[in-house]
């Protein structure tokens, strides 16, 4: 605004700001890589704890990444994002703010198996049928990029 009130250049507030960051977009057009990378926080240490990890796009909310967790919950990463859902999840050379759960809801936990094995099996050597079943699933709800603040 000019000190009269009057907007700068013609422009209004509202007209000038950002569009939103499109979190689905961004997603969807990295849906097809092989790996995320998760970043928890360490349940007794506190420090970041990065992995890579196979994932799949969660097409009915196009801003949930679910995951596989092969050990169950004796995953180290598991525990820890039981112990502090706030995670990051990089793609590509995007990183994303997420909340990370296990997956509790039936059809949710049915609708991540087979989105990440149709994903994985067919480019994979080995069989994957037992993991599928056995594995926990993990649904990562992306709220939207990781926003540096430069100083």
């Amino acid at each position: 605004m000019n000190g009269d009130g009057s907007p700068v250049d013609g422009k209004d507030f509202e007209s000038s700001r950002m569009a939103p960051f499109d979190t689905t977009d961004a997603l969807e057009t990295a849906a097809g890589d092989d790996f995320c990378y998760l970043t928890t926080r360490g349940r007794v240490s506190g420090q970041p704890h990065e992995i890579e990890i196979w994932f799949a796009l969660d097409e009915v909310s196009g801003s949930t990444l679910h995951l596989l967790a092969g050990a169950g919950d004796a995953s180290d990463w598991v525990r820890n994002l039981q112990a502090d859902s706030a995670v990051t999840v990089r793609v590509r050379d995007v990183t994303y703010q997420a909340r990370a759960r296990v997956v509790t809801d039936a059809v949710e936990d049915e609708r991540a198996r087979d989105t990440v094995f149709a994903k994985y099996q067919p480019r994979n050597a080995g069989e994957l049928v037992t993991w599928r079943a056995r594995a926990l699933p993990v649904a990562l709800d992306v709220t939207g990029p990781v926003v540096a603040i430069q100083s």
